[in-house]
């Protein structure tokens, strides 16, 4: 049960009178907003909890520590790769990608819903005219006469709910630190996308460098197997042996064939990454790996700024502070003010005369008596909410640091690996030349050289495995990093000028300039046209 008290606290009103001067509807208008202005706002000021924040990483020693003005990448960071295809397709991300689009639209809606608040904070102006005719029926001393009566009027009127506890403001500031949290969230959606498409392509790129080793193979099993079969038709070797060098041969060849289905599931991905079908993108085959890059790791404390899902979280915990101040302020009265200001006349004529002059200013202020605890759970549930953005918050930095920690320590390891594994492929190489030398010879079996040349080829696949992890964990480490983007970049919807600076980094006005880079980078990148307009890429 809800009991409400309402309170006239000011009605006034005026019936035009001859050789008086009344006030007009701008006026009233702005004696209201200069009287009301200056309202206080309930509910608490917000201000970032602090998090413990490491000195430096775990993992960081044998790293080269960047220096604050070094910390971020120069210019873009998949540049760092040396792959052509990576420059070629990464500016499209932003432009085509529909996560990002779908993104960047949930950004458009929240300021949209910014200035939906905001104009809360202002009256309400509006214009009423009306005219009537009727034939009403006199009685008078000589009986009753039909009388047509010509009436009208002409008004402006203004009503305004003055912002004296600041809900409507905190209102605005929870919409505007929301709007925020979601160009965030659009900023980190990108560069999730980005990283997607860098590890695609690395994938890609390794796959094709898997299909070069087992090409290579083939065509050495295959010379094994014909020297093998030479010496069975000479009666020199036994028949088993052109059996074990045909089923190796084989079996190569059919891991050849298999490693067609990735490549093509990592092109398809490439594709839908930049917004096209699969069939419009056609990437040909590379014999060059992507470049290990130097990443620049920087002190932790940057990483609060650096990562633009960190400052949604922190954004989204602004929000929820507001939201306090609107539940809080649910304990004042609501105070409503109007006005009005015009002409009404019967007969019509002469309606604007200054005698038909008619004004009038009121004002109401209602008060909740008692509404069964829905304030008080209202106030709690907006603390609770808050409580929980703090905590995701800092989970959220708890988890950028784990993130780049996991990084640094696998790029880490797997250099280890790598070393290790140089000296092993050099070892399998010279094995498996020792071990076909000797069968020539004699000395072995052929299952002694097929022995070692297993153990060649998956030694060589296992290095090739171990590059892959290393350029993945490099573009993880990038985008953990937060990929040279920076909290300053966020803009205050609140400003005039935020309007301006989001139009300008829309994904659709982007697109013109990003495609003409594509333009001017595409012959450098081996792309031609083909079929119904795709690319080919190299």
């Amino acid at each position: 049960m809800t009991m409400k008290i309402s309170l006239e606290c000011l009605t006034l009103s005026r019936m035009g009178l001859p050789g008086r001067s009344w006030p007009s509807l701008s006026t009233l208008a702005v004696a209201m907003l200069t009287v009301f202005n200056a309202g206080c706002m309930v509910g608490p000021d917000y201000h970032r909890p602090q998090v413990r924040v490491p000195a430096t990483y775990s993992e960081l020693p044998g790293w080269t520590q960047a220096e604050p003005n070094a910390s971020g990448p120069k210019g873009t960071w998949w540049s760092a790769f040396n792959d052509p295809l990576i420059d070629e397709l990464e500016p499209l991300v932003a432009v085509s990608n529909q996560t990002v689009r779908a993104d960047y639209a949930n950004y458009q809606e929240a300021l949209a819903e910014v200035r939906v608040a905001h104009a809360s904070l202002f009256p309400t102006i509006g214009a009423t005219g009306s005219a009537t005719r009727e034939r009403a029926s006199v009685t008078t001393l000589n009986g009753t006469a039909a009388r047509v009566v010509n009436a009208g009027s002409l008004e402006g009127n203004v009503s305004w709910a003055p912002d004296l506890w600041g809900q409507v403001r905190r209102t605005v500031e929870e919409n505007a630190a929301s709007a925020q949290a979601t160009e965030a969230t659009l900023a980190n959606a990108t560069l999730s996308e980005q990283v997607a498409l860098a590890t695609a392509i690395i994938e890609l790129r390794t796959s094709d460098a898997n299909i070069d080793l087992l090409q290579k193979t083939v065509e050495a099993y295959q010379h094994y197997l014909d020297v093998v079969s030479d010496q069975d038709r000479a009666g020199t070797v036994a028949p088993t042996d052109v059996i074990t060098a045909r089923n190796q041969l084989n079996t190569a060849k059919s891991d050849l064939i298999s490693l067609g289905v990735a490549r093509a599931q990592y092109a398809h991905a490439i594709a839908v990454l930049v917004g096209k079908n699969p069939e419009e993108l056609s990437i040909t085959h590379s014999t060059t790996m992507p470049t290990l890059p130097p990443v620049p790791v920087g002190v932790p404390s940057t990483l609060l700024e650096r990562r633009p899902d960190i400052a949604a979280a922190e954004r989204r915990m602004a929000a929820q502070n507001a939201a306090i101040g609107v539940a809080v302020a649910a304990y004042y009265p609501d105070i409503s003010l109007s006005g009005a200001v015009g002409f009404t006349q019967s007969p019509l004529a002469g309606l604007l005369k200054a005698a038909n002059y008619v004004w009038s200013l009121g004002g109401s202020a209602t008060e909740t008596l008692f509404d069964g605890g829905l304030r008080s759970a209202d106030v709690d549930a907006a603390k609770a909410a808050y409580d929980s953005a703090v905590a995701t918050y800092r989970g959220t930095v708890l988890g950028a640091f784990q993130n780049v920690e996991d990084d640094l320590s696998g790029l880490r390891i797997l250099a280890e690996q790598a070393d290790v594994l140089d000296q092993a492929v050099r070892d399998a190489d010279r094995g498996a030349e020792i071990a076909f030398n000797e069968y020539q010879a004699g000395t072995v079996d052929y299952t002694t050289v097929a022995t070692a040349q297993a153990t060649q080829l998956s030694t060589r696949q296992t290095a090739l495995n171990v590059q892959e992890s290393r350029l993945l964990h490099a573009a993880s480490l990038f985008g953990d990093l937060g990929g040279g983007w920076s909290a300053d970049r966020l803009h205050d919807p609140r400003h005039p000028a935020a309007a301006t600076a989001t139009d300008a980094s829309a994904p659709v006005a982007a697109s013109a300039s990003v495609s003409g880079t594509a333009a001017a980078t595409g012959q450098s990148a081996g792309v031609t046209a083909e079929g119904s307009g795709g690319n080919r890429l190299q």
